[in-house]
């Protein structure tokens, strides 16, 4: 019989993942690219595990680099995989195999040293042992490979236009991601996870990189996820469960999203840290 996930869960769910679609490994893994090209130089069979795949438009994007290779992409949803598998099957990448799978459990699942690249985007930051998930990273991935990690800053957000309706947004954020087991911290913690997961500092390198959400299009996909997250998804739930906002309050922040998208000079930008890992042979 199979035992209960000790840990928890995901708090935004999958029903609104609009914004996890614009994401392409150009605009969410650029810190990753030239060093998987160089790896796919030398070795273009490479192995590479994408970690919490969801919708897959990273992992479909990360495939056009190692056209001989083959990557593994899981999450804990059949349901986001399924939709993951037909992006893929739109864009004819066929060097892709999904499956469910837990990052707690990938040497159990995979075996040690499976693959020459592992690979997560935003997946720490919503765990409550993330340390953990990374250890299990650096187990199935082959000496001499890379694991990449790029996880957001929850307390970095800028905005044009401002308000103090959006500087209330940003509170309830981080209030609801903490409370619901993620780290607001994640991105600058990535060196000090890996080093607690194993890793020697020498072998980190860090870097930082930026969203920026501006043009129409990118206005309307990341605003209509934050509105209805806050108008009727478990960030409103959870929020009224903490008492950290008011139905009113909520429904302001809602409508000043709204307002956001429908402002044809506004942006908003999002800090994130990144870690190449390279395992010693």
């Amino acid at each position: 019989m199979a035992q209960p996930n000790p840990h928890n869960t995901y708090l935004p769910g999958y029903k609104e993942v609009g914004h996890h679609e614009w994401r392409t490994a150009e605009n969410s893994a650029p810190y990753l690219l030239p060093t998987l090209q160089s790896l796919a130089e030398t070795n273009p069979s490479l192995t590479l595990l994408d970690v919490g795949a969801g919708s897959g438009t990273i992992t479909t994007s990360l495939a056009k680099y190692i056209p001989q290779g083959h990557i593994t992409a899981i999450d804990l949803s059949p349901d986001i995989l399924s939709r993951a598998a037909s992006h893929a099957a739109s864009v004819n990448a066929t060097n892709i195999t999904f499956q469910p799978a837990s990052v707690y459990e990938l040497a159990q699942t995979f075996g040690p040293a499976a693959f020459d690249v592992v690979h997560a985007h935003q997946v720490l930051c919503h765990l409550d042992a993330p340390v953990q998930a990374l250890a299990q990273m650096l187990a199935v991935v082959k000496p001499g490979g890379v694991v990449a990690v790029r996880e957001i800053d929850m307390r970095v957000w800028s905005f044009h236009p401002f308000s103090e309706t959006m500087r209330a947004w940003v509170e309830v954020q981080k209030a609801t991601h903490a409370a619901a087991g993620g780290s607001n911290e994640a991105g600058p913690s990535l060196v000090a996870w890996a080093m607690r997961a194993g890793a020697r500092r020498e072998d980190v390198k860090a870097s930082m990189g930026t969203w920026l959400y501006a043009t129409e299009e990118e206005r309307r996909v990341w605003g209509t996820s934050f509105r209805d997250r806050i108008v009727g998804g478990e960030m409103r739930k959870k929020a009224l469960e903490l008492g950290i906002a008011t139905e009113a309050e909520l429904d302001r922040m809602g409508e000043e999203w709204q307002r956001w998208m429908e402002t044809e000079d506004a942006c908003c930008g999002t800090l994130h840290g990144e870690i190449l890992i390279r395992k010693p042979k």
